[in-house]
């Protein structure tokens, strides 16, 4: 197997293209890969030039329009063919990219996803996961946007998707799966809970039972299971604590242990220094960075996906 090819989304998040372009030469430069950069290519060709790249394991893809965060995700898929979210999708999907990295609109990119490189077959929904790097060890926890409204069987099927994530990317041999609650008792929880739980009781081996939101970051499971809009309010939850933290510490209010305290927090909560989001149950690897990624975390990104393309994640997942 040559270099796998990652498409990287030059436009994509707060600081595209200068800090996207430099996170895409330094993985070039360090990681076993080939980079794509999806954008206008006078643009980013200039970004090269500054960060004087001279690479041969780098290439460019033009797409000269730019998905905005405010737009309605699926329309803009369907009416900016010349995107760069849409482009890069495009690559996925016709085996010239065999990962997508972008920190452009979530929505867009799961739209993306959907309606261009398609679902896993076998798959009912994709899933967005993170990982929380905790004391015991990673934990993936999922679903954190992709999907506000589920069902049991969906919960399920994340659990099965993160197994296999699990023990391909961080050789968990037989990851524990949990599920978010209220409550640690099994008659805990929303009906969506309840029924989950009994499902997975029934169907994972592994199943330790209910999470308490207290408990995510312990390590207590290495597969946390959630819908969609209760993981996305976690995820913010957690990213303003990292922040508020990072306050206290700068300004001395956590003490004389400040800058460590905060250290170990942010190691916990600040997902965003892992890389990114894995967009599970798609044909084809998906990592969507947050919106602030500075060029270490673009870095990160991109070896994620080239841990994804290496472990054959995907292939396995639905099989």
């Amino acid at each position: 197997m040559g270099k796998p090819v990652i498409a990287v989304d030059a436009m994509g998040g707060d600081y595209a293209p200068s800090e996207v372009v430099k996170g895409a030469v330094e993985a070039a430069r360090d990681l076993d890969v080939q980079i794509a950069l999806v954008g206008p290519e006078e643009t980013v060709r200039s970004e090269l030039e500054q960060c004087s790249a001279n690479q041969t394991n780098i290439s460019l893809c033009h797409a000269e329009e730019t998905i905005g965060m405010e737009e309605e995700p699926v329309r803009a898929i369907r009416r900016k063919k010349e995107s760069s979210i849409v482009r890069g999708m495009n690559l996925l999907r016709g085996g010239e990219a065999s990962a997508f990295v972008s920190g452009g609109s979530t929505g867009a990119m799961v739209a993306g996803a959907l309606l261009i490189a398609g679902k896993k077959k076998g798959i009912s929904r994709p899933a967005l996961g993170i990982i929380f790097n905790s004391p015991n060890g990673p934990v993936l926890f999922l679903d954190v946007g992709a999907n506000s409204d589920c069902k049991p069987q969906h919960l399920v099927q994340f659990a099965q998707m993160g197994i296999v994530y699990m023990q391909r990317i961080h050789g968990v041999p037989a990851p524990r799966v949990g599920l978010l609650s209220n409550g640690e008792e099994e008659t805990k929880g929303n009906k969506l809970a309840q029924s989950t739980y009994h499902m997975l009781l029934k169907n994972q081996p592994n199943f330790v039972g209910n999470i308490e939101g207290t408990e995510l970051p312990r390590g207590q499971a290495d597969v946390v299971v959630t819908d969609g809009f209760t993981g996305n309010v976690v995820v913010k939850l957690s990213e303003g604590l990292a922040r508020i933290f990072a306050d206290m510490s700068s300004s001395g209010e956590a003490g004389h242990e400040g800058s460590n305290f905060h250290e170990a927090e942010r190691r916990i909560l600040d997902y965003t220094s892992l890389g990114g989001a894995l967009l599970l149950g798609i044909e084809g690897n998906v990592v969507i960075t947050h919106g602030k990624s500075d060029a270490s975390a673009i870095k990160r990104a991109i070896g994620i996906a080239e841990q994804m393309v290496k472990q054959r994640v995907m292939e396995t997942i639905g099989t």
